[in-house]
């Protein structure tokens, strides 16, 4: 009986603890903005909901619409596996935007009292750690 126990209580716990590894997308805000000098948008996700700006002194929100459960539960897949700490040491796979040839892109994830940022990278090139995620996010925002 002592074993079984002994056994019920390891799987638990092991279960419980690679539960808490994982980023939370419910408990996050997320923050992507591109922009030149004739281009800004600003798409920020949180609670299931999509806001997009254009406007870049604006105050407003912009659009919000809500997310399908199909794209949230892609969008929850891939930001389990970004490593936050990690977030601002990713390298940029290109450098187009020093001769203006990409917006420049900047992702803030907002996380348990944490903020999480990454250096600056060329919209539509994301580092590759986030790129399924930041291309995810943006694609979103595409089809609306």
């Amino acid at each position: 009986m002592k074993v079984f126990t002994l056994l019920v209580l390891t799987i638990f716990m092991a279960k419980g603890c690679s539960q808490e590894t994982k980023n939370d997308i419910a408990n996050a805000k997320i923050v992507y903005t591109a922009n030149t000098r004739g281009f800004y948008q600003k798409i920020t996700i949180q609670n299931q909901e999509i806001s997009v700006s254009s406007e870049r002194d604006s105050s407003d929100k912009g659009t919000t619409s809500k997310i399908s459960d199909a794209d949230w539960k892609e969008l929850v897949g891939f930001f389990e596996k970004i490593e936050l700490d990690s977030l601002s040491t990713y390298k940029d796979p290109t450098q187009k935007r020093v001769y203006d040839g990409a917006a420049i892109a900047e992702l803030i994830i907002n996380y348990q009292e944490k903020e999480y940022q990454t250096k600056n990278f060329d919209h539509g090139y994301p580092p590759v750690e986030i790129e399924k995620f930041v291309n995810k996010l943006v694609s979103l925002v595409k089809e609306e």
